[in-house]
């Protein structure tokens, strides 16, 4: 099984309900697809906040697990989200995560959170503790 299977396969039940689908994976990049439906709007017909801070939430966390060695594991220390623009309900989004920093006790990645058509929806910095 590569990479990819084993990343969409072992994928959590909450990242599995917000429909993340994982598009590219390496310990530089993560990039990862996810549709906004109905039960993830905000009452405006657009994605909740939540949901998209959850979506960079998985992307930093398995983007990060992707770079440690065997036997460790990670937790989110902090993250930074800013939200730039709205997505109605249908749209795919698009995440891309890049590392910022790569420790031995901490990592920092950054989201960009992306429309089909390239516009930004918000972009998140995320540190992820290394246990």
């Amino acid at each position: 099984m590569d990479l990819m299977q084993r990343l969409q396969t072992r994928l959590p039940a909450f990242p599995k309900f917000l429909g993340i689908t994982f598009i590219e994976a390496t310990a530089e990049r993560l990039v990862a697809e996810m549709q906004v439906r109905p039960d993830m709007s905000n009452g405006n017909d657009t994605i909740h906040g939540g949901a998209l801070m959850a979506f960079a939430d998985t992307l930093g966390a398995v983007a990060t697990i992707i770079n440690l060695p065997d036997g460790k594991a990670t937790a989110t220390l902090e993250s930074k989200t800013n939200f730039i623009a709205p997505a109605p309900v249908g749209t795919t989004l698009t995440g891309e995560t890049v590392p910022l920093h790569r420790g031995r006790r901490t990592q920092v990645w950054e989201t960009r959170i992306s429309t089909a058509d390239g516009r930004l929806v918000a972009k998140v910095t995320q540190t992820q503790m290394v246990l």
